[in-house]
């Protein structure tokens, strides 16, 4: 089987997409080569090299640790043309001018790779029109490649073709971009903005417009376009300032300049103006977070928001009525018609600006998409909606939901007169109840449904993200249970899968609860017995927040510390069984994996993790130690990596991992948490979150079918004494500096007493249950001190931690 190999990336444009396009292949272990003009003072490479040191400095970080802005090779026009020969990719990032881009393409066709694609990343300019000035050798091999911004976290990238564009590049391209960079593709026809930000951008114009026809003021639609609606929790006018206000003028100034009369007919091309307001913070030069000021401004902590009729800035923080969130809880097509129907201005608005969304979405759907599916994905991956306009519409009920629309239309409360095309009310559609089946999602350029598109790639997907009302399998029910109960399902995948167990738990964010332990313990055995291994997987954003302080809460007050140390010896055994299980047991993280959750990682025989996974131990937060193995991980890994280098001293080994777990440092990044020690070099990094199981299961299988056997139980050197005395003078200095609590040093005491192997001498032999036994003992004796009673309450109450 030939497949489309990436050995190297060539990104054209050092500017903030472009910089950070090159960070996020850094990322995912693609050389990348980032080009720009010459610099007209100093090194020919110095645009370069200073948007490159930029990416080091911004948030969110585009990097996974900033030190790899090292491995972006710089180039410039000028000097290193030649270095476009070595690249399969070549992604045109440049300012959106289109004269610029020509301008650039005549220049590098003659360096082009054959066989190489070239693409370019503009937010909406014509395709085919790019293409143009591209010999006829290169047309077959470009198109558009959209990635949203910050490309490091967006899922959504658009892939958009040309009428020379040859499927395959398509479908080159969109494989590397799902499993490489672990992206979310669309593929979008040549209009302008294509489909994210023409949905996207119009929506944020009528939310503008109905903002002001109901008299709301800002922070007020913040707080009911946000979170409440199921949307980006910085609501509408903090993601536009977030965003940029230049760039949201120039996405708007492409519809203005592409559509309406005498140009592409467009019936909401009136909508497409600039708003006034808008118009005067761009006059004065506020654009948003990028200048402090926008539609609204810092000043010290506090946050004001601009008064557009006066264009002053003034107190911010009002919060929707009490009453509008509560609708919004309701079912989806009781909250549509309470919304419709309310009297309240804000309850309104919703009912607005989500009849405007529907409206449009269903009269551009022909043009602008293959599917209804493409507009429900971009405005979810690329807009930060837990839903698309689409399947809110289908789940509230199609055929009302659509006649409200009607009637709004043609009662003249909708932005446009255009009606609801024909396919809404009859035919396919309609009989179905919406526009995702499971036969596949609405074309209405095709006038049927069509399936998802068929790759190769997407076989590595077990659970594919899906639409609502597509039916897709859930993983909750999927294949063949082996045991199931409240805290935990044990259960196996279908057909040449089934040799892999896969323990999924199913306690709130995951919390390792004595049944979670009980259960996991049982998986082992069950994997033991008649499998090739166990994967610890759930398809959701939390591998585990750790272990479960309310269900021990009970215990503790009936029996106090004491009735607390059996349970924490049980959860410590639970993971010495599965570091130590005949058949490998594998962690498939993704997102937050803290204390407990960081623990039991660290105690399978390997880890595959999403590059988004956020790995650490933090139990100091709430005034306790590790308390499940952690500092007796840290101990070993630390006599691990001296017994492997030229420098037999353990201490500096040791620092590392202490200090990570006395200051609760989590990993912002799997590259960052390998870096501080929770993942290990063997372990795997996965971009895209889909493939995790996939990865998982044929690593186990791959590990048995390599004669896996667990690791010998042997004893292992600790710093002892002089360790400890070394780790608890810097601590007295951090105390009495003033940067740390009386509570604090108390805590980081213990820890360093368990990882230093407590009162013997250096070089001393010891287990890993001598260990647990010390982590224990700390463990126990904090919860029964006050300060740790403090925090463990603050947090349990309010989810904060509390610093006393």
């Amino acid at each position: 089987m030939s497949r489309f190999q990436v050995k190297k990336v060539a990104v054209l444009g050092a500017g903030v997409m472009g910089a950070q396009i090159a960070a996020h292949l850094v990322n995912v272990k693609v050389p990348v080569i980032l080009f720009d003009l010459p610099a007209k003072e100093g090194p020919k490479n110095g645009i370069v090299t200073r948007a490159i040191e930029g990416l080091k400095k911004l948030k969110p970080a585009p990097l996974g640790v900033p030190e790899d802005a090292a491995l972006i090779q710089q180039a410039n026009y000028e000097e290193h043309m030649e270095l476009l020969r070595e690249c399969d990719l070549v992604i045109e990032a440049i300012a959106e001018r289109m004269d610029w881009k020509t301008d650039l393409y005549h220049k590098i066709a003659p360096f082009i790779a054959e066989g190489a694609i070239v693409a370019s990343n503009t937010s909406g300019l014509s395709i085919t029109k790019l293409s143009e000035a591209l010999p006829e050798s290169i047309k077959p091999r470009f198109c558009g490649i959209h990635f949203f911004n910050p490309p490091r976290y967006m899922t959504l990238v658009e892939l958009i073709n040309t009428p020379t564009t040859e499927p395959r590049v398509l479908d080159d391209l969109e494989a590397f971009a799902v499993s490489a960079l672990g992206k979310g593709v669309i593929r979008a026809h040549d209009t302008p903005n294509f489909i994210a930000n023409r949905v996207g951008i119009a929506s944020m114009l009528a939310t503008i417009k109905e903002a002001e026809n109901f008299g709301l003021t800002y922070d007020v639609v913040d707080d009911l376009t946000g979170k409440k609606l199921g949307r980006a929790s910085s609501g509408t006018f903090r993601t536009a300032d977030v965003v940029g206000l230049d760039t949201m003028a120039h996405v708007i100034r492409t519809l203005q300049d592409n559509l309406g009369p005498g140009k592409v007919e467009d019936p909401f091309a009136d909508t497409y103006g600039t708003p006034p307001v808008l118009a005067k913070l761009l006059e004065s030069k506020s654009l948003g977070q990028k200048t402090g000021a926008g539609f609204y401004k810092k000043v010290g902590r506090d946050i004001l928001r601009l008064d557009p009729e006066t264009m002053e800035y003034v107190t911010a923080g009002a919060k929707a009525d009490e009453v509008v969130g509560r609708m919004l809880k309701k079912p989806a097509g009781e909250r549509l018609k309470l919304l419709r129907e309310a009297e309240g201005a804000e309850a309104r608005f919703l009912w607005a600006i989500l009849r405007d969304q529907f409206h449009y979405a269903a009269v551009h759907l022909e043009s602008i998409a293959e599917t209804a599916r493409d507009i429900d994905f971009a405005m979810r991956w690329g807009f930060g909606s837990k839903q698309g306009p689409f399947e809110l519409w289908q789940q509230a009920g199609w055929k009302q939901v659509a006649t409200w629309i009607q009637e709004d239309i043609d009662a003249g409360k909708a932005l446009c007169k255009a009606p609801l095309p024909a396919w809404v009310f009859k035919g396919p559609v309609a009989d179905a109840g919406g526009v995702h089946t499971l036969e596949g999602s609405w074309s209405a350029s095709a006038n049927k449904f069509i399936p998802r598109r068929q790759l190769p790639v997407y076989e590595r997907q077990h659970f594919p993200e899906d639409v609502l009302g597509a039916k897709a399998p859930a993983f909750q029910t999927a294949g063949t249970t082996l045991h199931e109960d409240d805290a935990i399902r044990l259960w196996t995948l279908a057909g040449s899968d089934s040799d892999v167990l896969i323990a999924s738990i199913k306690t709130k964010m995951h919390a390792i609860s004595p049944d979670v332990a009980e259960g996991l313990a049982m998986g082992v055995e069950l994997a033991e017995k008649s499998h090739k291994g166990m994967v610890i997987w759930s398809n959701d954003e939390m591998f585990s927040a750790g272990a479960d302080l309310q269900a021990m809460l009970p215990a503790f007050m009936m029996g106090g510390a004491k009735a607390i140390e059996g349970a924490e010896a049980e959860l410590q055994n639970v993971m010495l069984k599965l570091r130590y299980a005949a058949v490998p047991v594998v962690s498939a993280i993704r997102g937050l994996a803290l204390g407990g959750g960081c623990e039991m990682a660290v105690y399978s025989a390997k880890r595959v993790a999403a590059m988004e996974s956020y790995i650490g131990l933090v139990e100091v937060g709430v005034g306790l130690v590790p308390g499940a193995g952690g500092l007796a991980y840290i101990a070993r890994r630390a006599a691990e990596n001296a017994a492997a280098s030229t420098n037999k001293d353990i201490l500096p080994f040791l620092t590392e991992g202490f200090t990570a777990a006395a200051m609760a440092k989590v990993g912002t990044s799997a590259i960052e948490s390998r870096k501080i020690g929770y993942l290990l070099d063997s372990d795997v990094i996965v971009p895209n979150k889909d493939e995790l199981l996939f990865v998982a299961i044929n690593e186990a299988r791959a590990m048995f079918h390599s004669g896996y056997r667990a690791p010998h139980r042997r004893p292992f050197p600790v710093v002892g004494c002089n360790g400890l005395a070394t780790i608890k003078g810097q601590l007295v200095n951090m105390r009495d500096g003033g940067f740390i609590s009386a509570h604090d040093f108390h805590i980081a005491s213990l820890i360093a007493n368990v990882v230093c192997g407590g009162d013997v001498d250096a070089g001393t032999l010891v287990t890993e249950e001598y260990l647990m036994t010390l982590e224990r003992q700390a463990f126990c004796s904090l919860l029964e001190h006050p300060k740790t009673q403090e925090r463990v309450m603050a947090m349990m109450s309010t989810g904060k931690p509390l610093r006393n």
